[in-house]
């Protein structure tokens, strides 16, 4: 019987320079990819903390009157939203479009910095039977 008298090989395993390069590049790619998910999620999150300013909420108090009188009347937005509004001004120009006491009401919102941007801008039309007569309707006296 023949004895084997050769040495046991021994393997040394690793990693070749190509894998460990594939692993650090998904390695990076991994964090840059949370990276850009936690920076949007603080993004949004300042967002949330700031108030939309919309002429909307403007639009749906007017619409709920029952009476439109032509011209144009400002205010603070804070006076009837509360505090966290206060800096900005809202206008509306109330404007009769047809003889059938149908009005258009534009409205706008700007901010109090040095040079007033408009926040919001919006454009509706109310249809208010009960509105006294307008400019269309034989009414001379601005009101």
């Amino acid at each position: 019987m023949k004895t084997r008298t050769d040495r046991p090989q021994t393997t040394c395993r690793a990693f070749t320079l190509l894998e460990v390069m594939f692993a650090m590049v998904a390695f990076c790619t991994a964090t840059f990819v949370i990276l850009a998910l936690v920076s949007n999620s603080l993004a949004n999150a300042r967002r949330l903390q700031r108030p939309m300013v919309d002429a909307g909420v403007l639009a749906a108090e007017l619409s709920q009157t029952n009476q439109l009188i032509e011209g144009v009347k400002s205010g603070d937005l804070g006076d009837s939203l509360g505090n966290a509004y206060q800096g900005y001004t809202w206008t509306r120009d109330v404007e009769e479009v047809q003889t059938n006491k149908l009005f258009q009401v534009d409205f706008i919102v700007q901010s109090d910095s040095v040079d007033k941007p408009v926040v919001s801008k919006m454009s509706i039309l109310l249809f208010c039977p009960n509105s006294p007569a307008g400019s269309l309707d034989g009414a001379t006296v601005a009101r």
